[in-house]
C-alpha cells in the first residue's frame, strides 16, 4: 500500500506542477482572509523568500521564478481589490497579454523580498500594472515588471464600476509606460503585416 501511494504521488509530481496549485491555494487562502483594499489604484505587497527550487545554477533566483512570482502576487492583488470576484461575476476573463521585466540585481538564496504591485491605469482593453521586487534586506528593487492584463468578454471599465458603484476616471499613464504601449502597438502592426493580416484588412 506504501508503495502504491508512493508510486501515485511520484507520477502526480511528474506529470503536474504540484507546488505552483499549492502555491495558488495557499494565496487564496491568505488574500481570502486578510482586509479588503477597497482603493483599486492602491499598492499592495505579498512576502516571498528565494527557496532552493527557485534557485539557478549560480545559485541565484532563476528569471523565470520571477514572472512566476509575478502571477501570484497579481493574483493576490485582484483577490484583495475585488477585481478577481468581479471579474467572474461578470463572465470576464484575466489574460496576461504582454509583459516586460527587468533585472536590475539578482535575489540570493534565502533573501526576503516583498513584491508590490499596483494598478497603473487601463484602457478600452485592459488593465496596466507595475510589480517590483524589493529586497527586505536595504530595500533595494532588485527587479520591475509592467504587465498588460487583458480583459476578455468584458472591459475594465465595466468591472471597476461594478466594483466602487461609480464611474472612476483613468489616471494619467506614465511615461515609461506610454513608451512600452507604443512598442506593443508597434509590434503588434509589424506581426500583422508580416503574416498578411494588414492587407487581408483593406
Amino acid at each position: 500500500m506504501f508503495l502504491l501511494v508512493l508510486g501515485a504521488l511520484l507520477l502526480l509530481f511528474c506529470s503536474l506542477d504540484v507546488w505552483y496549485f499549492l502555491r495558488g491555494a495557499q494565496v487564496f487562502i491568505q488574500a481570502w482572509f486578510q482586509p479588503r483594499v477597497r482603493d483599486i489604484l492602491a499598492e499592495q505587497s505579498i512576502d516571498g523568500m528565494v527557496l532552493p527550487h527557485d534557485l539557478d545554477y549560480l545559485g541565484h533566483m532563476n528569471n523565470s521564478r520571477y514572472l512566476r512570482e509575478c502571477d501570484f502576487a497579481r493574483f493576490h492583488h485582484y483577490m484583495r481589490n475585488g477585481l478577481f470576484m468581479a471579474s467572474r461575476k461578470l463572465g470576464a476573463k484575466l489574460v496576461v497579454g504582454a509583459s516586460t521585466i527587468r533585472y536590475r540585481r539578482s535575489l540570493a538564496f534565502r533573501e526576503a523580498f516583498e513584491i508590490r504591485t499596483k494598478v497603473l491605469g487601463w484602457d478600452e482593453k485592459a488593465f496596466y500594472l507595475e510589480q517590483r521586487f524589493v529586497s527586505k534586506k536595504d530595500s533595494f528593487v532588485s527587479a520591475i515588471m509592467l504587465c498588460r492584463q487583458n480583459v476578455v468578454h468584458c472591459s475594465p471599465e465595466t468591472i471597476i464600476e461594478y466594483i466602487c458603484k461609480k464611474k472612476i476616471e483613468r489616471p494619467e499613464f506614465p511615461e515609461d509606460l506610454k513608451h512600452w504601449m507604443n512598442f506593443i502597438a508597434a509590434s503588434s502592426q509589424a506581426l500583422r503585416a508580416e503574416s498578411g493580416l494588414e492587407e487581408k484588412n483593406k
